[in-house]
């Protein structure tokens, strides 16, 4: 955090509010937000809470996060255009994704882009992770569509009780989903631009997420050229960690970092795997809305972030 920041006084606040703030993403973006020098919160409030659209936009915020489930946004994002429509808005849902009037909020990936937008998609947390893990070799694979076996945390299917977030249902179990129709399939495959197949999965964890990336190369690949693509692409990148070993879920719990790690490479350099883990509620949601909201409203990328402490480098 620079000195500037950390001697704002509070008219210099950003004035803020969360709209879904009672879910899991949304009462961890609550605790940062309220920990973050820069803001003020000013609202904070669930659907549940029977706030209407238009209630929620008079307040003529700074900026809002919207922390709904998918197919909800949509009121809220047209109420604050009319009440105040400079608002920088962040939405976590996937509505946003695919709209080009709005910027997708991946600071690894588009920075630049994000800086002073006013209308940011956050990523969905697969997403996040598989993207990261493949972004440094996504020139290598239009070749053939890399195969991504996702293990989520109950935590990812949200509050309202189902299957996929049942505690007895998931006891001992691992519970396939959505094996050919995962809204972050086709997210992965336009922000990498290329065909992705995405095999999500729930585990009985609460919390996180690993990804272990299958794919195949047209030309032989030595490992150590994959390598130095990784260390190149993210040698600036504090929230990203790269190690030799494959990150274990259990590590990235409560932690605001992804972690990408065990590459190994085929005898005939025609097949590589990779793995990543990321907290589903943290790194894939609401730190990153931070560090979208951050950037949009001109304080430093990672101000109120804790950095993690760097594993052993690739």
């Amino acid at each position: 955090m620079t000195a500037a920041l950390k001697a704002s006084s509070t008219s210099a606040q950003k004035t803020l509010g969360i709209v879904g703030s009672r879910g899991h993403v949304g009462q961890e973006l609550l605790a940062l937000i309220r920990a973050h020098v820069g803001f003020d919160v000013r609202l904070a409030v669930s659907q549940r809470d029977g706030i209407t659209p238009e209630q929620a936009a008079s307040h003529c915020l700074d900026a809002y996060v919207l922390a709904l489930p998918n197919g909800a946004a949509a009121p809220y994002v047209a109420a604050i255009n009319v009440a105040r429509k400079d608002s920088v808005i962040v939405d976590l849902s996937a509505d946003y994704r695919f709209d080009d009037n709005w910027v997708y909020g991946q600071p690894e990936r588009q920075r630049e882009e994000i800086a002073g937008a006013t209308r940011i998609a956050n990523p969905g947390c697969y997403a996040t992770a598989a993207e990261l893990a493949l972004g440094p070799l996504a020139d290598m694979l239009r070749w053939t569509p890399p195969s991504i076996f996702g293990v989520s945390g109950y935590s990812g299917a949200g509050t309202t009780p189902s299957a996929r977030n049942d505690p007895e249902v998931l006891r001992d179990n691992l519970l396939p989903y959505s094996l050919t129709t995962h809204v972050h399939e086709r997210e992965i495959s336009r922000q990498l631009g290329c065909p992705v197949f995405l095999l999500p999965h729930v585990a009985p964890f609460f919390r996180g997420i690993m990804v272990t990336a299958s794919m195949f190369f047209e030309a032989p690949q030595r490992k150590s050229v994959l390598e130095d693509r990784y260390r190149a692409a993210y040698a600036n990148e504090p929230l990203v960690v790269l190690q030799k070993e494959a990150p274990l879920v259990r590590d990235i719990a409560g932690k605001h970092h992804v972690t990408i790690g065990g590459l190994e490479v085929s005898s005939d350099g025609r097949h590589a795997a990779i793995v990543a883990t990321i907290d589903n509620l943290l790194a894939g949601a609401a730190t990153q809305a931070v560090r979208n909201l951050n950037l949009a409203l001109g304080y430093p990328e990672n101000c109120g972030v804790p950095l993690p402490h760097h594993a052993a480098p690739l």
